[in-house]
């Protein structure tokens, strides 16, 4: 949510700067959210939204732009457009808000929540973000209100009327909703997953020999055998073709070339972390893994007791339902080095949902 409100300016072509105003306690995820962005050094908010917005005013009273954009980040589906007319309406006005006609009927309600009266819509609209204001206006009242004890003012826009300022008001977007309820948290993520339209596929590829040991790593599920498999890290062929499927959907390069083999960290590593690592560059690029399918190669072990736990351990892993991943088990008909017992191999297809983007 974060990183869609950021990305959004930091993205802009008519927005020069980007100032975050964050809680000191939210670095690390801020951090997290705001990768790779061009974007000025966070500062920290304060007790109220008023003394948050008043933070990033002052760190910005240096440069001095001519119009500044007050946006919440609670409103992760703000557009370009939206942002290109906040900024047309200010330069014309000086001050402009975004805002939607009430089409509910509203009413008054008394103390014992009782109907107190009907109150005239076609007066009444849904105030939206991004605010935009001439930069020296608003930071003059920001700084009045301060000084007067002022900080019940719910939005800028008010803080604006008591300063004497004349707002406009242009049209918002339905879509530009804030997330408050679990309700619209759940709405969000499912209008998320419905925009993630670039369905790719990828698929990976791996085998490992036996050696000596009394297990075998499958899947991130230890199996007794009585041969182990050798090989990069813990040898789990199955999570490494995994990996390898899904950085083959994002065009990422192979386990091995973030995994390098000659590299002594990795030896005897469990392969969990490097299937966390696939999903978290898919979680990275703002997309969601929507089906893995595993197929293992072998002679013996026998997969199908252990298919149940290995199918739990990779959803696990990967933090998706254990009904988004396949594991199906197979002989080569004692053909090639698996039928003849010398190795395991492993074939893997990982589909994955990205947003669109040329």
């Amino acid at each position: 949510m974060i990183r869609s409100s950021l990305s959004l300016f930091a993205w802009h072509g008519e927005v020069g700067a980007v100032q975050p105003v964050i809680h000191p306690d939210d670095k690390a995820p801020y951090e997290a959210a705001a990768t790779g962005l061009q974007l000025m050094g966070p500062v920290m908010g304060g007790a109220t939204r008023q003394a948050s917005v008043r933070s990033g005013l002052e760190a910005l009273s240096g440069s001095k732009p001519d119009i500044v954009l007050i946006h919440d980040a609670a409103r992760p589906f703000c557009s370009s457009a939206l942002v290109s007319r906040a900024i047309a309406a200010c330069a014309t006005t000086g001050a402009a808000i975004p805002a939607m006609e009430v089409t509910d009927t509203i009413k008054r309600v008394d103390a014992r929540g009782r109907v107190a009266g009907t109150v005239d819509r076609a007066e009444l609209r849904a105030v939206q973000t991004p605010q935009a204001f001439a930069f020296p206006a608003l930071l003059d009242a920001h700084r009045r209100a301060a000084r007067d004890g002022r900080e019940d003012f719910t939005d800028d826009a008010a803080l604006a009327e008591w300063a004497g300022l004349e707002v406009a008001v242009f049209a918002g977007e339905s879509g530009n909703v804030k997330l408050t309820t679990d309700e619209d948290f759940a709405r969000a993520e499912a209008r998320r997953i419905a925009s993630l339209t670039d369905l790719r596929t990828g698929t990976g590829y791996d085998v490992h020999a036996f050696g000596d040991g009394d297990h075998v790593m499958l899947g991130g599920v230890r199996i007794a055998h009585d041969r182990g498999l050798s090989g990069h890290s813990d040898a789990d062929v199955a999570l490494h073709a995994l990996v390898d499927a899904i950085l083959g959907a994002l065009a990422d390069g192979d386990i091995g070339k973030h995994f390098p083999p000659s590299d002594a960290r990795w030896r005897g590593a469990p392969s969990d972390q490097f299937l966390k690592f696939a999903c978290e560059r898919v979680a990275k690029r703002g997309g969601r893994i929507a089906h893995l399918d595993l197929t293992i190669v072998c002679e013996a072990p026998r997969i199908g007791p252990h298919r149940d736990a290995i199918r739990q351990r990779i959803a696990e892993i990967a933090d998706i339902s254990v009904e988004r991943v396949a594991v199906k088990a197979t002989t080569s008909e004692q053909l090639g080095f698996t039928g003849r017992k010398e190795g395991m191999a492993a074939m893997a297809t990982a589909t994955v949902r990205l947003p669109w983007s040329w």
